[in-house]
């Protein structure tokens, strides 16, 4: 329709969005849905941070903020950067918007130009390639499979460099595999990025706090000072604090960006939700108990998880270092046909079928960039998990 925008030709909406909607849509008509797709913890945000919200509320801040965030929670968030990460920001140099989403975004938006190229690994979160293109850049895609443990090694992000080059997008742990990088496998990517100053380093850290035993969480500009001065680094208090629907997301990084970030919010959604961000403060300043208790349960949960499908037939599950997923390959699956009848030609249809035939409700892998896989959450209580562990195996057991 020549009405619209060409720039929609570039772009496909979320899937994992898609698979939620659809989820809610089967539920509803009466089906029976495990639905494993959504990226939130099932957890309820702390009390504490609810009371902080009506407390707020009742202290009548509900009007207009600052364009990218209050006072108050800029402070807390370079408190949170110095305590937690060695990083010095000082409030002109934090960013908050609607969700870690919007974060992104705005930084894309604010720096990328026709042919600009932006460095994705993959397996990526969805949403980073169509961000990309919908700034008008190029997304470069450096691909590292299951045998590599879902990281890129710093020969592979050498060779993607080029002069068009903007932006590394790095993201650990991983959304879809949890996989992270270790501090030395971390600073020998930084090692390449310093010989090459015209890249920018763009690192997603929303999954930060959900880290299981023996993996040592860093982010680039703490192990790589010099690559501080041009570093984005973005968090949230959407996983960590179990507050996805409360849309707060923030940055640190150099001042002339952030600036440039909140000249496009400034004409895009405005500040964020006010009661969310009095919320956030409470979150990053209360106490942090909840945040040990969640890791104690993600902890359990992906254990039993891995386990159960490492005993599907045809399945691989690597053990994930933090963050609520695993990213299961299903090569040994491929090219056999399901009970049903259907063709296991690739990792979409594989999910299709489990979905009609198991009622089982994944995200096909080539949503993430690497195949044929799919990906689990397991933000699910554990009987939920283990009948839907259950169900899997049973298809997997019927494929001939």
């Amino acid at each position: 329709m020549d009405f619209l925008s060409a720039t929609l030709d570039r772009v496909k909406p979320s899937p994992t969005v898609a698979l939620t909607g659809l989820v809610a849509e089967l539920k509803a008509a009466g089906r029976d849905i495990i639905g494993l797709g959504a990226g939130e913890p099932d957890f309820p945000t702390p009390a504490n941070i609810r009371e902080a919200a009506k407390r707020a509320i009742d202290a009548g801040h509900t009007r207009y903020t600052a364009v990218d965030g209050i006072a108050e929670l800029k402070a807390a968030i370079s408190d949170k950067f110095a305590r937690e990460n060695g990083l010095t920001y000082a409030p002109s140099q934090i960013s908050v918007s609607t969700g870690g989403k919007q974060v992104l975004y705005n930084a894309l938006m604010a720096t990328l130009n026709p042919g600009d190229e932006v460095i994705i690994p993959a397996p990526y979160w969805v949403s980073y390639p169509d961000m990309v293109r919908l700034a008008g850049g190029e997304p470069v895609i450096i691909e590292a499979g299951v045998e590599a443990g879902f990281r890129i090694t710093p020969d592979q992000l050498e060779a993607a460099i080029t002069p068009k080059t903007k932006w590394l997008i790095f993201n650990s742990p991983s959304n879809p595999t949890g996989a992270g990088y270790a501090p030395e496998a971390l600073k020998a990517l930084t090692e390449v990025l310093e010989r090459h100053p015209h890249v920018w380093v763009m690192s997603d850290d929303m999954y930060e706090h959900i880290a299981f035993p023996g993996f040592d969480f860093r982010t680039p500009a703490q192990i790589a000072p010099a690559l501080y001065d041009r570093t984005l680094t973005v968090n949230g208090v959407s996983k960590a604090y179990a507050m996805t629907g409360w849309r707060i997301g923030y940055a640190g990084g150099p001042e002339h960006l952030i600036a440039a970030m909140r000249k496009i919010q400034s004409q895009s959604t405005s500040n964020p939700c006010s009661v969310s961000q009095w919320a956030a403060v409470e979150a990053l300043t209360g106490p942090q108990d909840y945040i040990k208790e969640s890791v104690e349960v993600f902890l359990r949960r992906r254990d039993l998880v891995v386990a159960g499908l490492n005993g599907a037939e045809g399945i691989n599950c690597p053990v994930p270092e933090g963050a609520f997923y695993v990213y299961p390959s299903i090569a040994g699956c491929i090219g056999k046909r399901s009970k049903g009848g259907a063709e296991i030609v690739d990792d979409e249809a594989f999910c299709k079928a489990l979905l009609e035939e198991a009622g089982v409700a994944v995200v096909f892998g080539a949503a993430f960039g690497v195949s044929p896989a799919f990906r689990v959450s397991y933000a699910a209580a554990d009987e939920v998990l283990t009948e839907a562990i259950a169900r899997i195996q049973n298809f997997c057991a019927g494929l001939s």
